[in-house]
């Protein structure tokens, strides 16, 4: 049964959207199963080029069905606009797009609450995009969140709307100094946003169910990235649900025995946008060079992201983690003329070696990458369209990732746009 999952491997922003889009045209069903607008997945083609936050990556790809799971946390403002935006593109989105009726979604409350406790922590925020994913989640897992199911009941939908209230106003005035929020603006703005999501709303993991059943593709595409993870990744600087594998069946209703692929993007060097520790960062002109020629600003929030060198202990880590059966690279060709390029292969931790990936804070916080150092190549790799254009080192760096890694490299990614890639 044919389930593609297509995994951030580092800290997000690997260039997930642009694989989902090249890979979209082989498959009848794309599906988010994690995360909210927090995350941005930019598609470039042509002279075009659109940052997607809640709608699937394969929506500019007509006769592909785009399903946002029950595992995503939705912003009804968000959503609408960008639903706009899509179609104002010239592509069709009633009709190709889902929504779970089980997932959560985001209310005006959690906004305020992350913004608030994020200027409340001071030096010690996390780094949120204050776009009350946290928040939401928390209220999920609280079992107090409002469903997109409960649109369908005004009368219900005021009552809980009405006790959340009550709770959150209190929080936000006597901790956070804030006006709180008028429930009955709140009320009739949902109400009006029910009745614009109607025609997409579904149960859709009986849909994915019967898709399966019916031998249709699909591929299921994570938010932000493996290291993100809140349980696996790098807390407390993570985001608030799965991006791994495990996410997808739990995002989505999909059986694990449904996938037989795997992919992990991966950057050609590392990034990190927000807080947290980053082994392998570059502090000095080469991690400035590194940011201004892979443009390497966040695609939801425009903050700058911390760059380094590529940390192969992290990534061999969310291969096992995930069971990669293949990679993607991805900004190949920002290293070009960077000179000798380095790979971290180990870290030393308190005087003594290891090739474990600590996701311990303290831990992490204490390790010295060590590298391996590899010649660098020059040229400009935009125009390659197969692995025989590619310089020969460039080639060497990759084999090396491979077979430090134990996955093969699929998929080469040379530049912004579609066609700017090598299938391998």
């Amino acid at each position: 049964m044919p389930v593609t999952i297509v995994i951030g491997s580092q800290w997000g922003d690997e260039g997930k959207g642009k694989i989902v889009d090249l890979l979209a045209p082989d498959m009848d069903i794309v599906a988010r199963y994690q995360g909210g607008a927090n995350a941005g997945h930019t598609i470039a083609w042509g002279d075009r080029q659109f940052v997607l936050h809640l709608i699937p990556s394969g929506i500019f790809h007509e006769g592909v069905t785009c399903v946002i799971g029950n595992g995503v946390v939705i912003d009804p403002v968000a959503l609408m606009e960008e639903i706009e935006q899509v179609e104002a593109l010239g592509f069709s989105v009633e009709g190709r797009l889902l929504i779970s009726h089980n997932a959560h979604l985001i209310m005006p409350y959690h906004k305020a609450l992350d913004k608030a406790r994020e200027l409340w922590r001071d030096a010690e925020a996390i780094g949120t995009t204050g776009r009350g994913i946290g928040p939401a989640y928390v209220d999920k897992f609280a079992r107090s969140g409002i469903r997109v199911v409960d649109l369908l009941d005004p009368n219900g939908l005021r009552k809980k709307l009405k006790a959340a209230l009550d709770e959150k106003n209190a929080i936000l005035r006597a901790v956070y100094g804030d006006d709180g929020i008028d429930v009955d603006a709140m009320i009739a703005e949902y109400v009006d946003f029910d009745r614009r999501i109607d025609p997409y709303v579904t149960d859709t993991a009986n849909y994915l169910a019967q898709a399966l059943a019916d031998g249709k593709r699909i591929l299921a595409e994570g938010a932000q990235g493996s290291l993100l993870d809140v349980d696996h990744g790098t807390y407390p600087y993570v985001t608030s649900s799965h991006p791994t594998a495990g996410g997808c069946c739990t995002g989505l209703g999909v059986p694990p025995t449904a996938v037989d692929r795997v992919t992990g993007i991966v950057k050609a060097y590392t990034t990190r946008v927000g807080n947290g520790p980053f082994p392998t960062e570059l502090t000095d002109d080469l991690g400035e060079r590194l940011r201004a020629e892979g443009r390497e600003y966040g695609a939801t929030t425009g903050r700058p992201r911390r760059c380094g060198w590529l940390d192969g202990v992290a990534l061999r880590y969310t291969a096992r983690l995930n069971g990669f059966t293949d990679l993607a690279v991805t900004k190949l060709d920002v290293l070009a003329g960077m000179g000798e390029l380095k790979v971290c292969t180990a870290y030393r931790l308190d005087g003594k070696v290891t090739d474990r990936f600590p996701n311990d804070l303290a831990m992490l916080e204490r390790v010295e990458p060590i590298y391996e150092t590899l010649p660098g190549f020059e040229g400009d790799l935009s125009s390659a369209r197969s692995p025989e254009e590619l310089p020969s080192d460039a080639h060497a760096y990759l084999d090396f990732v491979a077979d430090f890694v134990g996955v093969p490299v699929s998929m080469i990614s040379t530049g912004p746009r579609r066609e700017e890639t090598v299938v391998v």
